[in-house]
């Protein structure tokens, strides 16, 4: 039985994993930075102060954390001369600051237990960087690298790091999607809508990566294949990218 904290609990991908972790008999404290039903926790992932609200939480709680998942973010993006700066540092803040903001809470925890597993959500745009999304693929691949660093610093105190990196999927994760190149959410909302990869079977993905001791989880098949192209045939890859970059255009 593991004790874990999930934040972005309330919904999509954060629900999903509070019921796969539940349902193998871990012990999950749900957080979100709205009070919905099912959240044990409020927590803005921007609030320092929330942040050691949840450490104090934990410490009462359970004494220590086996795992933590910086689940919760936002949807953004925008072509380089269409996404503002404040477009760009509001994403930021949110996406990659509040993996940093949590992970930072809870370390020192982790270190003197000696133990512990860091997941962080990125996207498969982590890895993979189609035209006009350059605000959100910059701060997922900041995700990934933050999370590879975590784990070569953290291994020599037990403590493991993962980054998951999914395509898309449906989830409500458009409700949060801010931009003024309407053109690029159109389109990244149309992705969404025709996949049929859902929550739970990424949940699910997610926790047989994490058994299996994946430092990067790219946990469906199309995530999978848009990356093997990349390694592959980059070439190819470019080909394919430009072709969607040009599309934008004629939108």
């Amino acid at each position: 039985m593991n004790r874990v904290l999930v934040t972005g609990a309330a919904s999509g991908l954060g629900a999903a994993l509070v019921a796969a972790f539940r349902t193998r008999g871990d012990e999950v404290l749900a957080t979100d930075r709205v009070d919905a039903d099912g959240i044990d926790l409020v927590l803005d992932i921007t609030s320092d102060a929330d942040w050691a609200a949840a450490v104090a939480a934990v410490q009462e709680r359970w004494g220590g954390l086996d795992v933590l998942v910086n689940n919760a973010g936002v949807a953004g993006g925008g072509r380089v001369d269409l996404c503002t700066l404040e477009e760009w540092q509001w994403i930021t803040d949110i996406n990659l600051f509040g993996v940093v903001r949590g992970t930072r809470a809870f370390v020192p925890m982790l270190k003197e237990q000696g133990s512990g597993h860091l997941v962080n959500v990125a996207s498969l745009a982590g890895l993979v960087h189609p035209g006009g999304m350059g605000s959100y693929n910059a701060v997922k691949a900041a995700v990934v690298a933050f999370t590879e660093t975590c784990g070569h610093e953290l291994s020599s105190y037990g403590i493991r790091a993962s980054v998951v990196c999914p395509s898309y999927f449906r989830t409500n994760l458009m409700d949060s999607m801010q931009g003024t190149d309407e053109v690029v959410g159109q389109v990244v909302a149309g992705l969404v809508e025709r996949s049929q990869v859902t929550a739970d079977d990424i949940a699910a993905a997610v926790l047989a990566g994490m058994d299996a001791g994946e430092d990067v989880i790219v946990p469906d098949e199309a995530a999978r294949q848009a990356y093997f192209l990349k390694w592959a045939d980059r070439p190819a890859y470019d080909a394919v990218m430009r072709d969607q970059a040009a599309k934008l255009d004629a939108l």
